[in-house]
């Protein structure tokens, strides 16, 4: 029997990258996805590639209207929602001295706001139910220590572990669990943007830190979004209903907590 059978999922940020692995790892495992993205035309293609069980939606997780509207597609579309993974993030990095207020205010806006507020509004859903249901919230290995150049992301990082520690605590009385996945440095488009700021920021070459952080991984290289997927479908699923407030490491060892 498939693990998330007659489930349905709603993730953000999930028009490619991790969200689109896990997104075709759900519908693999049987539950019915929704591709919440802010480009709807990336969602849409996203989601006819996966299959009949996944459907875009048109989401901006720093827009309460949004969030309540994707939330209310996905109860008109599959009849309810019992997955949330709070995927959508941005990254940015610069010195202390360089820090702008206005990548400060957009990567809180998007990284913990949106992550507070969707779940908020999924936990709502979850509890007019009365079925309970499952969070996920998206951390990193940089939300278990500062580094010097990436105050800003590792603050929100932090904050989202921190989230998800308080609200699997309030929600489990409802049979909702909240919990977080931490990954390591994971391969992929994304990298390219950060590998360039790193470039700029410690006078190296192009590639140089990407290569240099897959060489640090204790595994031996970078993790894939596919790395991923095994502990995003066991936190969705019935084995998980007694696991809360947790942030798992899937990080080939970087961190150990």
């Amino acid at each position: 029997m498939k693990r998330l059978e007659g489930k349905s999922a709603l993730i953000t940020g999930s028009a490619r990258g991790i969200g689109r692995a896990f997104a075709e790892a759900y519908a693999r495992e049987g539950a019915t996805v929704a591709i919440a993205d802010i480009n709807i035309e990336r969602a849409s293609q996203a989601a006819s590639e996966i299959g009949p069980s996944a459907y875009p939606v048109e989401m901006d997780v720093t827009r309460q209207d949004s969030i309540d509207a994707a939330v209310a597609t996905v109860v008109r579309q599959a009849g309810g929602l019992d997955i949330l993974v709070n995927n959508a993030a941005l990254f940015d990095l610069a010195p202390i001295v360089e820090i702008r207020r206005e990548s400060y205010e957009r990567l809180f806006s998007i990284n913990v706001a949106g992550t507070l507020f969707t779940l908020q509004a999924a936990a709502k859903q979850m509890i007019a139910q009365g079925r309970g249901g499952k969070i996920i919230n998206m951390a990193s290995q940089a939300g278990r220590r500062g580094e010097a150049l990436v105050a800003v992301y590792c603050a929100t990082k932090a904050a989202v572990i921190s989230l998800t520690q308080s609200a699997g605590l309030d929600l489990v009385k409802h049979r909702i669990n909240v919990n977080a996945i931490a990954p390591g440095v994971v391969d992929g488009e994304h990298w390219d943007g950060v590998d360039a700021l790193f470039a700029r920021y410690e006078n190296r070459p192009l590639g140089e830190k990407k290569r240099l952080v897959g060489e640090a991984v204790p595994y031996g290289r970078m993790g894939t979004a596919e790395d991923l997927t095994g502990m995003a479908i066991f936190l969705a699923s019935p084995e998980s209903d007694y696991v809360v407030a947790q942030t798992y490491n899937v990080d080939g060892g970087q961190w150990m907590s």
